[in-house]
């Protein structure tokens, strides 16, 4: 290890690479949604805890960064954290918009083909994040056989139908069925509803934003 790229801070003591640089995870603190993978050496480290906003080291360009300086997309820190090895940094943040320069929420919306329809959910954050971001994985690369893009293929008049027909079931499973099957409609319905919002080019955060906005 260089000693001159470890940090003169010995209860810190991040374990900088030869080129002065440590990898950073940014994660969604509200949401646990990973959002993107950059760089960080000391001088965009000290801007972050700072400003407290992050900044980063481009490693192409070869400079400084700082998150949303021209988007608007800024990331709010609210913790960063190190690894039990000292040579990555995992920094939660609240995020002002899309971390992805292509307008997706993370940087990690693609999916490994040959993988199924969902895998497991992540640990933090519940399942709507992960339910959503397959949803429009779905939607930017199509892929055979799958229900969603079956759905969203044949539009936005049949995206509306199912949800309708799911919400008739719903209404039906409360008045007259047990608990796991109302609970297995509204799950339908949920679902749906997701594909629909995605087939509209909204989010379920929007949808959250409008609950936060009525209860104040």
């Amino acid at each position: 290890m260089d000693k001159a790229h470890e940090s003169e801070n010995p209860e810190v003591g991040i374990r900088w690479d030869a080129r002065g640089l440590v990898p950073a995870i940014v994660q969604d603190a509200h949401t646990g949604q990973v959002l993107m993978l950059a760089y960080m050496n000391e001088e965009s480290l000290q801007r972050t805890l700072e400003t407290g906003e992050t900044w980063f080291w481009s490693r192409s360009r070869g400079e400084l960064w700082h998150k949303g300086a021209t988007s608007g997309n800024t990331q709010r820190v609210e913790e960063i954290r190190y690894d039990c090895d000292e040579d990555t940094l995992l920094v939660r943040v609240a995020p002002s918009g899309p971390a992805c320069h292509t307008g997706q929420q993370s940087c990690f919306y693609r999916r490994l083909p040959g993988e199924v329809e969902a895998g497991p959910p992540p640990a933090a954050g519940g399942v709507m994040p992960h339910l959503e971001a397959v949803i429009q994985d779905r939607k930017a690369h199509p892929r055979a056989g799958s229900y969603t893009c079956q759905l969203l293929d044949e539009g936005l008049p049949r995206i509306v139908k199912k949800v309708g027909e799911e919400a008739i079931e719903t209404l039906v499973a409360a008045q007259s069925e047990g608990d796991e099957r109302l609970v297995s409609e509204v799950a339908d319905l949920v679902y749906h509803t997701l594909v629909l919002l995605a087939a509209r080019d909204l989010s379920w955060e929007e949808v959250e934003a409008e609950l936060a906005r009525r209860f104040g």
